[in-house]
């Protein structure tokens, strides 16, 4: 809500803004001034009322710098120069504040990976659908064929292929039989699992990277702790030197209207907003649009990094396609036997199956537009691969 609500005051900023300028080249100079004062008012109010509350906790807040250097630039008759200042300002807060929400959407997109219920295995043997946050360590549960594995675990009872690509990355499902770990929110393929909790929902993987994004908003790079350190005693240093510039002329006999003017053109220049503007909304954006691609950036310095690379080494290759196998070559070892009749019944056999293989193998028939035949027999084992009976 607080978002929506910074972004409609910049964009009513930015309309008064735009109807100022309209009406001041129509010639209607008391419209002209009418919008702007509106301007004023719709993107000043808020970051004027946070520098006010910093000022009473004796901070010298950009904001309120900001809000003052428009105020004088009107008062000095440089009415538009204020509007465009108070229009930046207001629409980087509001592309902030957008930024950051995108942020967080990217972090809770990632809790849906984990479903919200769970088959628990009691101690009678009885199932029962229980929330996945009331799973405890030690309770068993059971993942049936194409479910999403609720918890993190290790395996008690059963074999299937489980696609761990939101976790891992791996672009093929690993086969797990009794021992092997599970984690929460990978996808269960064609077996059935019995899973023993060892991890709380709270301790989970998914959990953990969720919380690892959060942070990474939190955090501020080399180049923003600069500014952060600087600010307080930039603002200062300028607001001395602006008084400096008004006050020793007037005590030297300068006259008021020029050296107002020189003053407050001097403070209106001077304002580091600019440079408070530019460092952390890039940061956010940046991290947003990575979390949409699935990319998790670990803070921002980690950000700040990478746009300094200029080389990067991978020692995982299969971490580095697009996770959908596809199918390169067919080769026969049978005399007389074709690869197109071949890739057909491969179709037909693995038409039945979910495994990312199988599909790789459909869309390959598909692709050649083959009849892809019945089949009969299907039986599936998980890890080592399907048969069937084809055409004979």
């Amino acid at each position: 809500m607080a978002t929506q609500a910074e972004v409609r005051w910049a964009a009513l900023a930015l309309v008064l803004f735009l109807l100022a300028l309209a009406a001041r080249g129509a010639g209607v100079g008391w419209a002209a001034d009418v919008c702007f004062a509106g301007c004023y008012a719709a993107g000043g109010w808020e970051p004027g009322l946070a520098g006010l509350r910093a000022l009473r906790d004796r901070s010298l807040d950009v904001d309120l710098l900001m809000v003052v250097a428009a105020l004088v630039a009107a008062g000095i008759g440089q009415a538009l120069d204020g509007a465009l200042l108070i229009v930046i300002f207001s629409t980087s807060g509001a592309l902030e504040a957008v930024s950051t929400r995108r942020t967080r959407e990217a972090v809770t997109s990632l809790l849906t990976l984990a479903p919200e219920r769970a088959s628990r295995l009691d101690q009678d043997g009885t199932e029962s659908i229980v929330d996945a946050e009331a799973l405890r360590v030690g309770d068993r549960v059971v993942i049936r064929p194409g479910e999403r594995i609720a918890a993190d675990g290790r395996v008690l009872t059963g074999a299937s292929d489980v696609d761990q690509a939101s976790i891992t990355g791996e672009p093929l499902p690993v086969a797990k039989t009794p021992g092997d770990e599970v984690f929460a929110g990978t996808l269960n393929g064609a077996g059935a699992l019995t899973v023993e909790v060892t991890r709380p929902a709270a301790e989970s993987v998914v959990a953990r990277i969720v919380a690892l994004v959060q942070r990474a908003s939190e955090t501020k790079a080399r180049t923003q702790l600069f500014i952060d350190r600087v600010e307080q005693r930039y603002s200062i240093g300028m607001v001395t030197v602006t008084l400096a510039l008004f006050v020793v002329p007037l005590l030297l006999g300068a006259a008021l209207q020029p050296t107002l003017l020189r003053a407050m053109t001097f403070m209106i220049v001077a304002s580091p907003c600019a440079v408070v503007l530019a460092t952390m909304p890039p940061y956010l954006a940046a991290i947003a649009n990575a979390g949409r691609h699935g990319v998790l950036v670990k803070s921002a310095v980690a950000m700040e990094q990478l746009g300094e690379t200029t080389r990067v080494a991978f020692d995982k290759t299969g971490t580095l396609t697009r996770g959908v196998p596809r199918l390169d070559t067919v080769r026969t070892l049978t005399a007389g036997l074709g690869e197109q009749q071949l890739l057909a019944w491969a179709a037909g056999a693995e038409a039945a199956s979910e495994h990312p293989l199988a599909r790789a193998v459909l869309d390959a028939a598909r692709a050649r537009d083959l009849a892809v035949p019945a089949a009969g027999g299907f039986v599936s084992q998980p890890g080592r691969g399907v048969t069937a009976t084809v055409d004979g």
